[in-house]
Formats: C-alpha cells, sequence, structure tokens
C-alpha cells in the first residue's frame, strides 16, 4: 500500500525537478493568464527576450517598487509576508507578500488563485527555483512572463505596447511606468499614468536610482 502512495509522489517530485531544470535554460512556452487571454479570443502579445537586450533600469525598477530584498532574501520576504497578514487580519485592503521568486513560481509553473493548495505548491516551486536558478534567470524569467496590460506579457511586448520602442531602450522613466502597472495591468495604463499611478511611478523612479547607487542590484550583475 505504502509503495504504491510513494513511487506516484517520487515521479513527482522527478517531474517537477526535471520541469525547473527545463525553464533555467528553455523560455517558458506559455502561462495560464496567457493560455485564458488566447482561448478568450484576445490578442496575447509576448516576445521572448533575454536578460542582455532588456534595460537595466526595468530589473532595477521590478526590485525598487516589487521586492526590494530580492537580492538577499532565499525566495521569501518574511517581513513584507507578516506585515500583509497584519493589513489583511486587521481587514484593511488585502496586500500581498509575494517576491518577485514567488510570482514567477506562481507565474510560470501554476495557476492564479489563493487557494491553500496553490498556495503550498507556489512555496514549493519557489525553494526549487532559488535552489536551481541563479538571481540573474529568475529575474529574466519574470521579465519575460509579467503581465502589463490585457494581452501583454513581458518587458519586450510592453516596451513596444507602450512606448513603440525595444525593452532595451527603454529610459529610466519609462521602466518606473511599466513597474507602476504590474500590481494592476488591466487597470493600469503606463503610456499615460494618471493619478495614483503617475505618483506611484514617479517614487519608483526615484527608489530605482537607491538601487542603483546602493548597489542593491548587485546579484544581478549589472
Amino acid at each position: 500500500m505504502v509503495r504504491f502512495i510513494v513511487r506516484p509522489l517520487l515521479i513527482l517530485f522527478a517531474l517537477t525537478i526535471l520541469w525547473v531544470l527545463l525553464y533555467r535554460f528553455a523560455p517558458v512556452p506559455f502561462t495560464v493568464p496567457m493560455a485564458k487571454d488566447f482561448f478568450a479570443g484576445k490578442d496575447v502579445r509576448r516576445d521572448w527576450t533575454s536578460f542582455s537586450n532588456i534595460d537595466p533600469d526595468l530589473p532595477r525598477a521590478v526590485i525598487a517598487g516589487e521586492d526590494g530584498k530580492f537580492c538577499s532574501h532565499f525566495g521569501f520576504d518574511t517581513e513584507a509576508i507578516s506585515k500583509a497578514m497584519e493589513a489583511n487580519a486587521d481587514g484593511r485592503k488585502l496586500r500581498g507578500g509575494s517576491t518577485v521568486s514567488q510570482q514567477v513560481a506562481k507565474n510560470a509553473f501554476l495557476w492564479p488563485g489563493r487557494s491553500w493548495l496553490r498556495k503550498g505548491l507556489e512555496a514549493y516551486f519557489t525553494v526549487l527555483i532559488e535552489l536551481m536558478w541563479d538571481k540573474k534567470r529568475i529575474m529574466e524569467v519574470y521579465l519575460n512572463v509579467a503581465e502589463f496590460g490585457i494581452g501583454v506579457y513581458g518587458a519586450e511586448a510592453a516596451a513596444q505596447h507602450y512606448f513603440d520602442k525595444s525593452a532595451k531602450s527603454l529610459t529610466r522613466s519609462e521602466a518606473a511606468r511599466l513597474v507602476a502597472v504590474l500590481p494592476s495591468p488591466i487597470k493600469r495604463d503606463a503610456r499615460n499614468p494618471r493619478g495614483y499611478t503617475a505618483r506611484y511611478a514617479k517614487r519608483i523612479e526615484r527608489w530605482t536610482r537607491v538601487v542603483d547607487n546602493e548597489g542593491f542590484d548587485a546579484c544581478l550583475g549589472l
């Protein structure tokens, strides 16, 4: 009886290891949100581009706006998670505590949702990618699968969609505006940000300068 339970689990474990190892070198072909958009008849724009073909200020802006401890944590920012849990418990606006690594685990391997099963698998894949990938690869995958607008996935598609240029040619201001839409890519516009999005983009731009000057991007070799 035990054998019939353990053997499938070992096979699944081996398959996930191979899956993560594959994505260490090969582009992620699609994600669940991309597939949902495609089957919903939306125009899905996505052009995989290497880390070297993305302006350095975009990953710096991601660190500034999404994951300030990206280079120093092992996949989980316990302080951010604790603050998010406190805010949610107090009935304040629902906040997330997900790192870039956790978002890569969710987007590249799983599906959106808040079930305990999905969160558990997210933690599992987060550990695997932190063990098997370097930080540059984690950021590269993130910048290629993140949703920047309706049907717009990845840095290259976003740069072309909003600014009619390649991701390699982004200015610091443009990079900050792209990151400012990430929390709500369906509702926010990086081309002409307004209100809170515009103010948030300005803050990210200032924080990006700090990330650059203080070396918080050191793990990326920029």
